[in-house]
């Protein structure tokens, strides 16, 4: 155990569990999926189109995450299928960068508040309660060290930190109101990956950026939760 890392315990295999990942056609959605399916998990994976490609082996779902009604749709569907829902992954998200908030439309405000922090809030709002039926339900938040307060908040891209700012507060509300009911809230920043909204000069690769999110989904019922990850250590909110 590291000093800034409470040592959790993992299950090695996710078989018989059930998870759902939004954002899961592409980059690091579709990679935290892929590795929660060879961990055993049945995977759902929420797509904004259904035209969109995932793998045969996932159950694939039609969940713009700004539309209340397809959430609470696929949740129905999860437990009509599975019976069941051990972890959600809310990963879907996008950014506008360089923008200060002087210049920054506000329709890039609305839908980048809508889909990266209202969204994840109404995911959490239907699925929360399917979680809290097995012991040691998991949700990961997939955030960002630019919406960390501990970190300096210049560069620009205001909505989108707020967004992250945002996502980690649900963390520490969701830790907060569920915890006792056996719930393992969490938020992690994958740093600067090589997606789509990366950018090819990210230092790091998809896989690399699923690392810490694929581990966090393994948490067993007793790990640590309520906080702010990078790398398998805790960081500042």
């Amino acid at each position: 155990m590291t000093e800034n890392r409470p040592e959790p315990e993992l299950y090695d295999s996710l078989e018989g569990q059930v998870a759902l990942v939004t954002g899961a056609n592409r980059g690091l959605g579709r990679q935290i999926a892929a590795n929660l399916h060879d961990l055993g998990a049945t995977v759902f994976a929420a797509t904004r189109s259904m035209q969109h490609d995932v793998p045969d082996e996932w159950e694939h779902l039609l969940v713009d995450v700004t539309q209340e009604g397809e959430i609470s749709g696929a949740a129905d569907e999860i437990f009509q299928s599975a019976g069941r829902l051990d972890i959600v992954v809310n990963n879907a998200g996008i950014a506008e960068f360089d923008s200060d908030i002087v210049s920054e439309p506000v329709e890039t405000i609305d839908r980048t508040l809508a889909t990266n922090l209202r969204g994840p809030m109404l995911v959490c709002k239907h699925t929360v309660p399917l979680l809290l039926q097995t012991n040691g339900g998991r949700v990961v938040n997939l955030s960002s060290g630019m919406g960390a307060l501990a970190e300096e908040q210049t560069g620009g891209s205001p909505a989108y930190r707020v967004s992250k700012t945002g996502v980690n507060g649900l963390t520490a509300y969701l830790h907060g109101e569920y915890a006792d009911e056996g719930l393992l809230a969490n938020s992690v920043s994958p740093g600067w990956v090589r997606t789509e909204m990366g950018g090819e000069e990210a230092d790091r690769s998809i896989e690399e950026g699923a690392e810490t999110p694929t581990w966090l989904c393994r948490f067993q019922p007793g790990s640590p939760a309520g906080h702010f990850w990078r790398d398998r250590e805790i960081i500042e909110w």
